[in-house]
């Protein structure tokens, strides 16, 4: 459903030997400082692509252009950018931190191009100098420890120029399989990663550090080489996601959503649910609100329908359900909880759902029985009650967590938060990359839960209608604050009033 694939660091590390060993490599590139070309390393294929980058990034060469080469393959695409950019009377300064014997071979040769240029090495970031660009080559996804000492003041010396910076495969200090901030990370405003996307550059903190992110595969066909272990999803998860709709077409083409919660105090939240359901094409949307005084009509939103919870299940009624959204945790709630699990339509489980499912094994077993789908919309907290885990072990590896999730829970996830996570029990993985912090507000996790429901009962089947509803939720988000109605202050019914425009637009394109 994507063609952007995504790798931790061991299948990038696989990838490079076998870009090396196959038939066609390596790929002839042609030189940026001759007219011939020749066979060029990956790190040398690297070194172009980024010096070009940063040639379009600095402009004019009156730019000072600082590089930071470390003590890795990081250092030498660092070194091969150098080159580069004095070559083509860029006034450029490089700190070396890292010891010339401990470099590897390439690294060793890119050093010894920027020193036959006339380079040379500082130690550290001069005060007395003002630069134009910076180019963070200090540590790459090999990276697995935490920056400390020299290492980190040097990253924050570099944080502190500022200065556009320019990261080579990611910012120093990012975990490139997780995303996480190892002691501390360079604030990239532009990253080019070499090969594919990993997904440290996408999820938790990542994204607040790359800015920009560019790809160049160095001419390494990766999906040939290697199954993608992951996949970022497009907007293409949006095309034709509906059929197009004819002219002869009633409700019950649509299909029909029923929304199970509200208990008191919360009756908001399903109320939610339903609208985004309405608002995203079900033909029919039932709410089976908890609360023992519970209103007969949403006078906002009349084409409600308002019944009993138990009715909500009666066979043949909806052909999508919804469980959680202001279900509170008492008694009623674990009853409806039940019963929804023993429903024969696709399930999506969202909030007190969660909570009341975390742990109990019985209900995991149901969900094992289940003929239909079963959906799950965790945030982070919630995934750490299902998987008997605190927030943070969760945060710390949100892909491993969200498989872990699909797999225990016979279901597919999604994991929301920075770069939500989808898994498939299977094993697949997916992150979304639409979505801002005005998201961080009362009831978007319900909208989404009645955005997915609607693609359901129009017959999208579950993994597309959970890949394209996350994606969607963002998109709407994402258009809000472009449109100057964020990130403060966006609301859930403001997102799916433009998530409604969107599927519209995409459903015509």
């Amino acid at each position: 459903m994507s063609s952007s694939p995504i790798y931790t660091t061991s299948a990038i590390r696989k990838l490079e030997e076998l870009a090396r060993a196959a038939p066609d490599a390596p790929v002839l590139v042609k030189k940026a400082d001759s007219s011939t070309t020749g066979a060029l390393t990956l790190m040398e294929r690297a070194g172009v692509a980024a010096a070009e980058l940063a040639r379009n990034l600095c402009g004019d060469t009156a730019g000072h252009i600082l590089v930071v080469a470390g003590p890795g393959n990081n250092g030498g695409d660092a070194f091969e950018v150098a080159a580069h950019l004095k070559r083509w009377f860029y006034r450029v300064s490089v700190v070396f931190a890292g010891e010339r014997g401990k470099l590897p071979k390439d690294a060793q040769a890119a050093l010894a191009k920027w020193e036959a240029a006339g380079g040379t090495l500082l130690g550290d970031i001069p005060n007395n100098m003002r630069f134009n660009l910076a180019v963070d080559g200090l540590f790459g996804i090999g990276l697995t420890r935490p920056l400390v000492g020299d290492h980190a003041a040097l990253v924050d010396k570099l944080n502190a120029l500022g200065v556009p910076v320019l990261a080579l495969d990611i910012p120093s200090g990012i975990n490139a399989d997780t995303g996480a901030v190892m002691g501390t990370a360079v604030r990239a405003t532009h990253t080019l990663t070499f090969i594919a996307r990993k997904p440290g550059l996408l999820t938790l903190d990542g994204p607040d550090h790359c800015g920009e992110i560019h790809l160049d595969t160095l001419g390494v066909d990766a999906v040939k080489l290697l199954a993608p272990e992951g996949q970022l999803i497009g907007a293409e998860v949006l095309e034709r996601v509906l059929p197009p709709r004819a002219k002869n077409f009633h409700k019950g083409q649509a299909g029909s959503v029923g929304i199970l919660g509200g208990a008191a105090g919360m009756v908001g939240a399903a109320l939610i649910a339903g609208r985004a359901a309405l608002k995203c094409g079900a033909g029919r949307v039932y709410l089976g609100l908890l609360t023992a005084r519970a209103p007969y009509v949403d006078y906002s939103q009349p084409e409600l329908m308002l019944r009993k919870p138990k009715e909500l299940l009666a066979k043949g009624l909806v052909n999508a359900l919804v469980a959680g959204p202001g279900l509170g945790t008492g008694k009623a709630a674990g009853a409806m909880l039940r019963a929804a699990l023993n429903s024969p339509a696709p399930l999506v489980l969202d909030a007190d759902a969660l909570n009341l499912l975390a742990g109990k094994r019985e209900l995991i077993a149901a969900i094992g029985r289940r003929s239909a789908a079963t959906l799950l919309t965790p945030h982070p907290a919630e995934a750490a009650r299902l998987l008997g885990e605190d927030t943070r072990q969760v945060q710390a590896d949100r892909v491993t967590s969200a498989r872990m999730l699909a797999q225990r829970y016979h279901g597919f996830v999604v994991l929301k938060g920075n770069g939500s996570v989808i898994a498939a029990p299977g094993g697949k993985w997916w992150i979304n990359p639409t979505g801002n912090p005005g998201m961080a507000s009362a009831g978007m996790g319900d909208a989404l839960s009645g955005i997915i429901a609607a693609l359901l009962a129009q017959g999208v089947e579950p993994l597309k209608a959970l890949l394209a509803g996350v994606y969607l939720h963002g998109a709407a988000a994402d258009d809000l604050a472009a449109g100057g109605a964020g990130p403060v202050g966006i609301t859930a019914s403001e997102v799916i009033d433009r998530a409604r425009i969107l599927l519209n637009l995409r459903a015509r394109s």
